[in-house]
């Protein structure tokens, strides 16, 4: 069987004048069209022209030849062999956890930041990341949706809660370790988020500091995850569900990958993912429109009875997880959004860890994420827990929320 070397056409593929991370700006209010998204990545990807059938591409040599074309890469490729094998046992802890034997089901009696019980699937799921991402060491800071402050992911330091600072490593990982867990136990799909950045060279731990003044140099270091996902280099998502997935973006374009059981390994299963630019699906909670803002009732009841912009009646499709909901999203298309309300203004989705990570998978994709008034990826969080509304889709049905939004707000 003969498998050929990449041919690397990125000359013909992307322009050269794409910058490593994904940039936009929103229209004038007066604009009748929404927030563009341009591509500005210069990130070449390897192209396969043939593959051997057995194996595939896996993601060991999808990310190995990503390093050979861009040497700056190097340690990413590295830290994403952490979250291979993260998903990997995570996958697998799913798939048993409702095995009589397995000790992972139930909750650990503990309240996480946000007030939520605490499953024992979340805790492990957080360790097994923690430990996996700090053994690739290129972790400078990492923030985790089950910590209440960025954490120290040595072995030693993990019931102290201490901050995680190395000045010598170049990214900061921030993720939800596994999102949908309260339906997990009925065997609904769940899966992990993680977003990645470029650690602050500029932070520098004083060994010799004492006191207040270390306190303040640390928390310029932990400035680190509170950047935009403008920032961000790499996200990802891995969904456990009939099959387990990862789908990941280093800001030029979403490249999907089926687990093999067979081999254990993430094989390319779709290398240019591209959300359908208009769909009739819906995927929101819909028991609290009441409490909605008007703009939002008003398309979404224009979808239902199909008097919408599109003159198409839209089918409800709704998990009650965000990583199983975007991903049907970004295969079928659609508009998945938890919106704030009159209970929950900000919504529930947390800007860190789901909405801006998962804002540049859909932005990469060709899609759009917005809180109804501002583009998610341009928010910079100002603490490391904050919620955020999201919208995000199929570009011409988010378009019509947005419209909607702004002849709200004239």
């Amino acid at each position: 069987m003969r498998i050929s070397l990449f041919a690397v056409t990125v000359a013909t593929l992307y322009s050269d004048a794409l910058a490593f991370t994904t940039k936009a700006f929103h229209r004038p209010a007066s604009s009748s069209l929404s927030a563009t998204v341009e591509k500005v990545s210069k990130t070449k990807v390897p192209v396969f022209d043939e593959v051997c059938d057995t194996t595939g591409v896996t993601l060991k040599r999808f990310m190995s030849e990503v390093a050979m074309l861009n040497p700056e890469l190097t340690e990413l490729a590295v830290l994403f062999g952490g979250v291979d094998t993260a998903c990997k046992a995570l996958a697998n802890l799913v798939k048993r956890s409702q095995l009589p034997s397995s000790e992972t089901l139930g909750y650990e009696g503990n309240v996480n930041v946000q007030g939520e019980d605490q499953k024992k699937l979340d805790v492990i799921a957080n360790d097994v990341l923690k430990r996996a991402l700090r053994f690739t060491g290129r972790l400078g800071v990492l923030a985790s949706e089950e910590e209440d402050t960025p954490v120290d992911i040595m072995p030693e330091n993990v019931k102290k809660q201490e901050i995680v600072i190395d000045e010598s490593e170049k990214y900061v990982a921030v993720f939800d370790p596994l999102d949908g867990s309260s339906n997990i136990d009925a065997g609904c799909p769940t899966g992990t988020i993680i977003g990645i950045y470029e650690h602050d060279e500029n932070c520098d731990i004083d060994e010799n500091c004492v006191g207040e003044e270390c306190t303040e140099l640390e928390a310029a270091c932990l400035a680190n995850t509170l950047q935009p996902g403008t920032n961000l280099v790499a996200a990802a998502y891995c969904l456990y569900s009939s099959s387990t997935f990862l789908a990941l973006t280093l800001g030029n374009g979403v490249y999907m990958f089926t687990l093999d059981d067979q081999i254990g390994e993430f094989v390319l299963s779709n290398p240019d993912v591209k959300i359908p630019e208009s769909s009739n699906i819906m995927s929101f909670n819909s028991a609290n429109y009441d409490n909605w803002d008007q703009p939002l009732k008003d398309v979404v009841k224009g979808w239902e009875t199909g008097t919408g912009k599109s003159q198409t009646a839209f089918s409800s499709r709704y998990i009650g997880a965000m990583v199983g909901d975007v991903h049907r999203t970004l295969l079928y298309g659609g508009v998945f959004g938890y919106p704030g309300d009159k209970k929950n203004p900000n919504g529930k989705l947390r800007l860190l860890y789901e909405g801006a990570p998962m804002s540049f998978i859909m932005e990469q994709a060709g899609g759009l994420s917005t809180t109804g008034t501002q583009r998610v990826m341009e928010i910079i969080p100002e603490i490391v827990h904050q919620r955020v509304p999201m919208i995000m889709g199929s570009k011409n049905d988010v378009e019509e929320i947005i419209e909607a939004y702004d002849n709200w707000k004239q």
